[in-house]
């Protein structure tokens, strides 16, 4: 993988950059401070030998006429002097001319000669004498003296920058280590390999990272195992009434004139066909709600239960009147909850379906909104035979269905209404109907809990 090479990269950018921008402006304040320093100490020699030269000439110890300092050592040229008594030239050394050095008799001055050499140049001047004195000495000596001092600082840290550099990218190098270890391990992982991943000393700032794949990586291998088993009982499920509509074709193929037969057969081919189809919407709705995250949504729309809970039960209104069913509805008031209007009706139908469906003919099956102190509820009973507690504790497992039933189903529709709750944030409950002896489920949106 290159991510973390060049993670590696650019650590070792980083580390090295700030380093030697570091060391720039370590080096940059320590050439101002050398200077100013080296400046403060040449300047004092310079007024102490000016001071000298005033002492000599107030003594008398310098002749009256002019006379050239002899040049006695080879850096002599970088220094000058001249010495003017009652404002006549008394001496100088042999490297400047007769000119005074400064236009100015007192304090420091830095000038440039005919020759484009620059000096700094001190003048004295007694009154009481009438004596002045100049002592110079070259700009470029300074800086000579000065670039002397900071090799001897600059020359180590050059040459120990490349060390720095190849001892910083053996530290990365070697920090870095468990997470090439990590790369690698799932680079070697087969595709379908969902157990967690253990790393030997492992650090503590990789913990996290680790616990986190293995979490994702259990809910992956959680999903693989559903979609599994969900794909073998699908595929059990849709075998199912294919066979049956193939073999109600071939009757009526094989009925001849006998026109009753044909129409059994007939009309159990068309009953097949609609199981298939109602199973297929049911896995398309249930392929819909696996990609649909869970718990409360803020950002789906406001959908009042008692209009969607109105408009389904006017649509089942029929199937019940065939069977003899009473069904009655009871939603005094409008009970809006966070919601897809699609998918409320979906829920409210499959509960309102199942109930219509498995109760007897004649029997009685209430759907009632209301809300309380908690919130939103939609609660559907029914007279019908009811359920055991061992069904009811398998109640919305994939393609579960109640032994003895004489309705055709697939037993996806609880699953549906169980991923339809997840969706919306809301609670469900199925218990024995207190009030009328079947089947008695509750669905509650608990909107007042923030």
């Amino acid at each position: 993988m290159r991510l973390p090479r060049a993670l590696q990269t650019r650590l070792l950018v980083l580390v090295l950059g700030t380093s030697m921008l570091v060391w720039l402006a370590a080096a940059a304040v320590t050439w101002m401070d050398a200077s100013h320093e080296l400046d403060e100490l040449l300047d004092g020699h310079l007024a102490q030998s000016a001071a000298l030269l005033m002492v000599q000439a107030r003594s008398g110890e310098l002749d009256d006429d002019i006379a050239d300092a002899p040049s006695l050592h080879r850096y002599a040229p970088k220094a000058a002097f001249q010495v003017y008594v009652e404002g006549d030239l008394a001496v100088r050394s042999s490297n400047v001319g007769t000119q005074p050095m400064s236009p100015q008799a007192r304090g420091f001055s830095t000038v440039q000669d005919s020759q484009g050499r620059r000096w700094r140049v001190f003048a004295s001047h007694g009154g009481a004498e009438d004596v002045t004195v100049y002592v110079g000495e070259e700009v470029a000596s300074r800086q000579s003296i000065l670039w002397a001092v900071m090799r001897s600082m600059f020359w180590p840290l050059a040459l120990a920058l490349p060390l720095l550099g190849a001892l910083g990218w053996w530290s990365i190098r070697t920090g870095l280590a468990p997470l090439h270890a990590l790369s690698q391990a799932l680079r070697q992982r087969p595709p379908h390999a969902t157990e967690p991943l253990t790393l030997a000393q492992m650090p503590p700032e990789l913990v996290p990272l680790v616990e986190a794949l293995n979490a994702l990586l259990g809910r992956i291998g959680s999903m693989l195992a559903s979609e599994r088993r969900f794909t073998a009982d699908a595929a059990h499920e849709l075998r199912t009434p294919i066979a049956a509509i193939r073999a109600q074709a071939q009757v009526a193929l094989g009925a001849g004139d006998n026109q009753p037969e044909r129409q059994r057969a007939l009309l159990a081919t068309v009953a097949g066909c609609d199981r298939a189809t109602r199973l297929v919407e049911q896995l398309l709705t249930l392929a819909r709600l696996e990609a649909a995250p869970k718990g409360p949504q803020s950002a789906l729309p406001q959908v009042d239960v008692r209009a969607v809970a109105v408009r389904v039960a006017g649509e089942l209104a029929g199937a019940a009147l065939a069977r003899k069913q009473d069904l009655s509805l009871e939603a005094p008031a409008s009970a809006w909850v966070r919601a897809d209007e699609v998918l409320l009706g979906v829920l409210v139908r499959n509960l309102l379906d199942n109930a219509l469906r498995y109760s007897p003919e004649g029997a009685q099956v209430r759907m009632v909104v209301a809300t309380d102190a908690h919130g939103v509820l939609l609660s559907v009973d029914d007279s019908g035979p009811g359920l055991s507690p061992e069904a009811l504790a398998r109640l919305g497992e994939r393609f579960f269905r109640v032994l003895g039933s004489d309705q055709p189903g697939s037993g996806l529709g609880w699953s549906v209404v169980r991923r339809l709750v997840e969706v919306f944030g809301a609670q469900i409950d199925a218990a024995p109907s207190t009030q009328l002896g079947g089947l008695a489920v509750t669905v509650r949106w608990n909107t007042r809990a923030s």
